[in-house]
């Protein structure tokens, strides 16, 4: 028990100091996982043998994820993607598949081996990827939309390579079951993960009707017995009996997949797509998440403990070698997918570098595959090396991505529109808040101009009659042939913080006089665009926060007129509240850190508490009186 407790704290340790300074230093989670499994076990050798055992229990977080996994893909929504799906995730795995096939087989490997091999570097970093997208928020562009559905292929493709892993062993097995010695190995392996099989001893055809049956049974549970067992755990009101239920679900189909000779992680994944529509997805999805987090961090610190720097560097030409090669393959057949599906400029460069590394389920096939008798330990060894080494160089990647992006920028500039009309109110940018203002002053009689960077959102504009000029609306050039020189008004609706800083502090220089009316996010965005010499300011949430309150008010019994009295006073007082603290602003200091603002903003909530006290003392008053 105290080694066990001693072990556990060393594993925890490890994580919870490596992982939040991997996050914060722009590594990803995954990749802090790996350099705590590596300071714990090669490094400082704190832990030893006791890992391989520890990451078959790990394991069982790979099969999680892949239940939730299926519970995000709605079978409409994996329709809708389709062309994505197969076109882009399916060609790059499938030509990432067969190039690195044929590498391995010119190195000599049998072409089993080879499969097995491409396979393993056919997939991505899923979770580095993601998590650097979101970070630097890319998600929203073509190269990340692009990105994300070659993920999702290559995680929906992991199920049915773990299922075809068994086959390519099948070979040595009837090589070498003469001497009894790989018998021996799979009556280990059998022992190792279940006692009970549903297919042994059957026939071909009675191991094909058990095994679809199977199948069958997952999707007929998932559809019509989990709404009554989960009405029935409500009735015990025992929070923990939704987590206890979610567990026994993903162990139950894992077990029967098992029992029918499938893979853990396809009954599981086929499961979470069953249960995709259900009203339980979401109770599902929280109280597995953590489980699963933890699970798959103990799996990749297992494995980062696991990784044999002895075999890296009794030859670390080679192994760099095959790195890059690895790199410069699957960079090439990206670029070339990127090309031929039309992805230009800097999307088209987010597309090759963010997937040209190897992926954590790499990891799991590596496993998986010298669990299967797939591929020898020595040849794992280099492979788990090669994929480590390529999730440790992605961050490289994504600042070699920045470098190119900037230079496509510059080289698509000519592809925006020429911008042919001038107005006395010129719009920059057309998003929610921007259609609005648009559609507004247009009603009143009045001509804008509208220039948006978001070439989707402007043809949807011309749709609807609304015309618009897609290009840069930072652009110096842009502004002066929407006419700022002669404009009345500039609205500046931009998304982008610091976008919008740059544009309103230009156009203040170029044009004193012009009313600059802007969009912040949040007050301290409200006091830098004041900053940069915006005239009016409207924070995005504030109107709309005033008139839910006003209803509010409404509701507890005030008048129509009361609650609007309040409401107008409300917004004056924090339109001068704003204004003299933006005075006290510091740029770069946080609100907190500024000792006169904030006595001075509870100096003004204090009289503003005040006064409408005195206020109410006074309607009080006036009515008894």
């Amino acid at each position: 028990m105290e080694s066990f407790l001693f072990q556990a704290t060393i594993y925890l340790g490890a994580a919870v100091i490596a992982v939040p300074l991997a996050a914060r230093l722009g590594f990803g989670s995954v990749l802090g996982y790996l350099l705590a499994g590596i300071v714990i076990g090669p490094v400082t050798g704190l832990v030893g043998s006791e890992t391989q055992d520890l990451q078959h229990f790990a394991e069982f977080g790979v099969v999680m994820m892949l239940f939730l996994i299926g519970l995000e893909l709605d079978p409409r929504a994996l329709w809708a993607m389709r062309q994505r799906l197969i076109g882009l995730g399916g060609s790059q795995v499938v030509l990432t598949m067969v190039a690195v096939m044929a590498g391995a087989m010119l190195m000599g490997y049998d072409w089993g081996t080879a499969l097995a091999i491409g396979m393993i570097f056919a997939l991505s970093s899923t979770a580095i990827v993601l998590q650097t997208l979101t970070e630097k928020g890319l998600m929203r562009t073509s190269g990340g939309r692009s990105t994300f559905s070659v993920l999702l292929t290559q995680d929906i493709a992991v199920i049915p390579m773990l299922a075809a892993l068994p086959l390519l062993a099948v070979p040595a097995i009837t090589t070498l079951t003469q001497d009894g010695s790989l018998q021996r190995v799979a009556d280990d392996h059998h022992d190792t993960h279940t006692t009970i099989s549903l297919v042994e001893g059957l026939p071909a055809w009675g191991v094909t009707l058990v095994t679809i049956g199977a199948v069958i049974l997952v999707i007929l549970a998932g559809t019509y017995l989990t709404r009554p067992v989960f009405r029935y755990i409500h009735h015990a009101r025992l929070r923990e009996m939704y987590t206890a239920l979610a567990l026994l679900l993903v162990a139950s189909t894992a077990v029967l997949m098992t029992m029918v000779g499938l893979s853990p992680a396809l009954g599981t994944f086929l499961a979470g797509v069953v249960l995709a529509n259900s009203e339980f997805r979401h109770e599902l999805e929280s109280d597995l998440a953590p489980f699963k987090g933890l699970l798959l961090g103990l799996f990749f610190i297992t494995v980062g403990a696991g990784i044999n720097f002895d075999l890296f560097f009794a030859d670390p030409a080679y192994i760099l070698g095959l790195t890059a090669a690895v790199m410069l393959i699957k960079g090439v057949i990206l670029f070339a997918i990127a090309i031929v599906f039309r992805i230009k400029g800097k999307d088209r460069w987010l597309f090759t570098l963010g997937l040209a590394q190897a992926g954590e389920f790499g990891f799991v096939l590596i496993a998986f595959s010298v669990q299967q008798g797939v591929l020898v330990d020595a040849l794992a060894g280099q492979l788990l090396l090669v994929i480590a080494l390529s999730m440790l160089i992605t961050p490289l990647l994504f600042i070699i991505y920045e470098l190119l992006g900037r230079r496509a920028s510059d080289s698509d500039e000519e592809e925006h529109d020429e911008v042919d009309e001038q107005g006395a109110v010129i719009i920059a940018g057309i998003g929610r808040f921007g259609q609005i203002v648009n559609r507004l002053v247009q009603s009143a009689g009045f001509k804008t101009v509208v220039i948006d960077s978001n070439l989707p959102t402007v043809q949807m504009m011309r749709k609807f009659g609304f015309r618009g000029f897609f290009g840069d609306p930072t652009r110096p050039d842009l502004l002066n042939a929407a006419g700022l020189p002669d404009a009345s008004v500039l609205v500046v609706a931009i998304d982008d913080k610091a976008s919008a800083n740059k544009l309103v502090a230009y156009a203040r220089k170029a044009r004193p006089d012009l009313h600059i009316i802007a969009r912040a996010r949040d007050r301290v965005h409200v006091y830098e665009l004041y900053d940069a010499g915006a005239d009016d300011i409207v924070r995005e949430m504030f109107d709309s926060s005033l008139r839910a309150g006003r209803y509010v008010l409404e509701n507890m019994g005030l008048s129509e007129f009361e609650a609007a009295e309040i409401e107008t006073a409300f917004y004056q007082h924090d339109r001068m509240a704003l204004r003299e603290l933006a005075e006290l602003w510091q740029p770069g200091v946080s609100l907190v850190d500024i000792p006169e603002y904030v006595k001075r903003a509870n100096e003004l909530n204090n009289d503003l508490e005040t006064a409408f006290a005195a206020r109410q003392q006074a309607a009080d008053h006036k009515d008894s009186a």
